[in-house]
């Protein structure tokens, strides 16, 4: 498996941080480790780039990023946080016809609220031209040249994705792991988990149960992603065992052959 880069664009729930018209300690924080845009994340090897999820923020994440190409998008599932950005991928489609990979739900989510994406023709030049490939659960597919492993999670009642590219996986908007799919978490070395805040929530892990599913697994190296305004970056790295971290926005971390890929 060669070595990748996988950057942050975004570590936020839902609302993202600052949540409008909260006047919380940490939306009020001037640490920039505690202002979030929605979750989303760029893999990039040198030579492809693919990008997991549209957040509402991603032309703001791409000029953050300098990001200037994309080879293919892989949606993890179709709430708004994850999906409405997608007009943005315009910007990705002006020479081409851009591949996005997702569960059949997230396709038909697409056809039904962004049909126009769909079109083949397009005269003024200004929407995007994508072109949905259905991802079978636990079949490896490549990806401009990644392997991605698409791994059912539960998110409330909502199955979704988590993907794992050699023994990297993502796995936002967690709130269990079917049985079938806990071998696909086996040899992990870098796991990003969603984490949205200390007490329990029913669509998401709270603190307690990433860490306790990161333990469980065994990864080497955790990233808690997809937080919301009741954690503070600087006291829940304080609070996390060696090995483990809060993820922030354009945090880039290296993948490779010495973490153990």
């Amino acid at each position: 498996m060669r070595s990748f880069r996988v950057t942050f664009l975004g570590t936020g729930t839902s609302h993202g941080i600052p949540v409008i018209g909260c006047s919380c300690p940490v939306c009020m924080s001037t640490d920039e480790h505690d202002k979030r845009y929605r979750s989303s994340i760029l893999i990039e090897d040198g030579n492809h780039t693919l990008l997991i999820d549209t957040t509402p923020e991603l032309r703001l994440q791409a000029l953050r990023s300098n990001l200037k190409d994309i080879d293919a998008v892989l949606y993890t599932h179709d709430h708004a946080d994850h999906f409405n950005g997608i007009d943005d991928l315009r910007m990705f489609c002006r020479t081409k016809s851009l591949p996005v990979y997702c569960s059949d739900q997230v396709a038909q989510s697409i056809a039904s609220r962004f049909s126009y994406v769909l079109k083949r023709y397009d005269e003024a030049g200004g929407i995007p031209h994508l072109n949905p490939q259905i991802l079978a659960p636990y079949q490896e597919i490549e990806v401009a040249g990644f392997p991605i492993i698409p791994i059912p999670i539960y998110h409330g009642n909502q199955m979704i994705f988590a993907f794992r590219i050699g023994s990297f996986i993502y796995a936002t908007d967690c709130s269990g792991v079917p049985e079938e799919s806990l071998p696909y978490f086996k040899g992990v070395d870098t796991l990003v988990v969603g984490s949205l805040r200390y007490s329990p929530h029913p669509t998401h892990f709270c603190v307690f149960e990433a860490v306790a599913f990161a333990e469980k697994v065994g990864a080497k190296r955790v990233y808690l992603t997809h937080l919301c305004h009741d954690l503070s970056h600087r006291k829940l790295e304080a609070e996390l065992s060696e090995g483990m971290h809060v993820a922030y926005d354009m945090l880039t971390i290296e993948i490779g052959e010495h973490h153990g890929d």
